[in-house]
C-alpha cells in the first residue's frame, strides 16, 4: 500500500522539475529573413543565459547566433556587450558571408530590447548596400 503523502510529495516534485526544465530550456530567440544578393539569409539570435554585469557601464548577453542561407548553415555562441541600463542598446556584428555561400560582408546592428537581440539594420559590403 502506497503513502498518499509520499505520493503527493513525489507528484509535485515531479512537477516542479518538470516546469523548472521548461523554464531552463526555453530559450528567448528571434528570427528574421533578409534578401541577400537575391538569396534569403535567416539570422536568428537565441539568449542562452542570464545578461551579466561586468563591473562597467557593459552588460554582457550570451547568445547562440545562427545564419543560414539555402543549403548553408552557421551557429557560433557569442557573448554581446551592451550598454547597461539603457531601454535600447545597441552593438555592431560583422558575418563573412562566405561561411553561408554568398559574397560580402553583412554588417548588423544589433539591438537588445526587453530581453531580445533584433537585427536593427544590415550593410552589405562591398558596395555599401543597406539591406535593412
Amino acid at each position: 500500500m502506497q503513502n498518499p503523502t509520499m505520493t503527493r510529495a513525489l507528484a509535485l516534485l515531479i512537477a516542479l522539475a518538470v516546469l523548472t526544465a521548461g523554464r531552463a530550456t526555453a530559450a528567448q530567440c528571434t528570427v528574421e529573413v533578409l534578401t541577400v544578393q537575391g538569396t534569403p539569409v535567416t539570422i536568428s539570435y537565441c539568449i542562452t543565459g542570464a545578461p551579466r554585469s561586468t563591473g562597467t557601464a557593459e552588460m554582457i548577453v550570451p547568445v547562440l547566433a545562427t545564419y543560414s542561407a539555402p543549403g548553408r548553415s552557421l551557429r557560433r555562441p557569442n557573448e554581446l556587450h551592451f550598454l547597461a541600463g539603457e531601454g535600447v542598446s545597441r552593438v555592431l556584428e560583422s558575418l563573412d558571408l562566405s561561411q553561408i555561400g554568398l559574397r560580402g560582408t553583412l554588417h548588423l546592428t544589433l539591438a537588445y530590447i526587453q530581453g531580445l537581440v533584433h537585427v536593427e539594420g544590415a550593410l552589405l559590403t562591398p558596395g555599401a548596400i543597406t539591406i535593412k
